[in-house]
């Protein structure tokens, strides 16, 4: 599972590069000011679950069935994101559910 994670570039990509990890955030921008601060918690959570959802459909898990909470929180420690909570986990879910 994830084993071409371990020749993975360190740099992060800049704005216009190539991505070649989706998983891999680009450089980070500021956030609105002025926010709730529920919102951006709400924000990161759904980051977190993207980058989640995209390391598992990368590692061949399909389907939110095949996502239990401990591949997810497997998959986490692999990438380098920190533990999800159960929200997370179900987000995750939701988004490989969705058909879009």
């Amino acid at each position: 599972m994830l084993t071409a994670i371990a020749s993975v570039p360190t740099e992060v990509p800049k704005k216009g590069d190539v991505i070649d990890h989706a998983w891999k955030p680009l450089i980070k921008q500021p956030l609105p000011a002025g926010r709730p601060r529920s919102w951006y918690i709400a924000h990161n959570r759904r980051l977190k679950a993207m980058r989640l959802a995209i390391a598992l459909l990368d590692a061949g898990t399909f389907g939110p069935t095949q996502a239990t909470d401990e591949k997810i929180h497997r998959t986490a420690e692999i990438i380098g994101v920190h533990p999800p909570s159960g929200a997370t986990c179900r987000m995750v879910r939701r988004m490989m559910q969705a058909q879009r």
